[in-house]
């Protein structure tokens, strides 16, 4: 059987520094890009398995219990999480402090620690987004530059020999071409992967959002636990609450 002079081989053992470290690149890009791919799947696997534990939340008699159940649906929940930092907040308001937090209104205080939960949250999906991002606008070029460095040298060699026919010439301009399309192969997952998952995030951000609306009535408007605490220690001790809440 008569071996093939053509193809990525041909091409690779005829290739110098420069087409090899293209060649690394793209590999590099590709195994990153894969990695981030299977990664953030599964971490939007256990954010929507997570979510399931917010009406377990709800249906729970005791803080600490609803946040049981959110663990119990992740050890990583950013729903719990999110419930932790509300309860942290609401014990923070019990004690009156000399920071400069505990000077604002306890609305504010459960919004501001609800507002900076969230930033990080946002900010933990979306890791590893720029990197899929700058593959996807990158890696294209990164092959087009081994195309065209492939076919400069190509062309030399053909100059050289002076053998310009065209079965001369179609075997080293294709196998230069390898390196555009192993370009778009590194790239066309990222970009696929990019927006699938800032979609992804953004479902996953407007549910956390929503606990946390709920979350920040329930501690401000609500009766929160460490009154109800309060009004049991101290029966005749009435429990302020916004007007026009009845």
């Amino acid at each position: 059987m008569q071996e093939n002079s053509f193809g990525f081989a041909h091409l690779w053992a005829s290739g110098d520094a420069i087409s090899h470290l293209v060649a690394y690149i793209l590999a590099a890009m590709s195994i990153v890009s894969w990695y981030l791919i299977f990664s953030k799947f599964v971490d939007w696997w256990k954010s929507r398995r997570a979510a399931g534990g917010v009406s377990e939340f709800w249906s729970a008699i005791s803080i600490e219990e609803g946040i049981g159940c959110l663990r119990a649906k992740g050890k990583e929940s950013f729903f719990a999480q999110l419930a932790e930092q509300a309860r942290n907040c609401n014990k923070q308001c019990e004690t009156a402090g000399t920071q400069l937090a505990s000077r604002l209104d306890p609305g504010e205080q459960m919004e501001r620690a609800l507002r900076q939960q969230l930033s990080a949250t946002q900010a933990e999906l979306e890791r590893g987004l720029t990197i899929l991002a700058t593959t996807g606008a990158t890696a294209p070029f990164v092959g087009l530059f081994g195309t065209v460095w492939g076919i400069y040298h190509a062309l030399i060699a053909i100059g050289v020999s002076g053998q310009a026919a065209l079965e001369k010439v179609a075997g080293p301009v294709g196998e230069a071409l390898i390196m555009t399309a192993a370009g778009l192969a590194v790239a066309l997952p990222a970009v696929f992967a990019f927006n699938a998952f800032g979609r992804a995030n953004r479902l996953v951000l407007a549910d956390l959002d929503a606990f946390a609306h709920d979350l920040h009535a329930f501690f401000t408007v609500g009766q929160p636990f460490f009154a109800a605490h309060s009004a049991q220690i101290h029966p005749r001790r009435k429990t302020s609450m916004p007007e026009g809440i009845g």
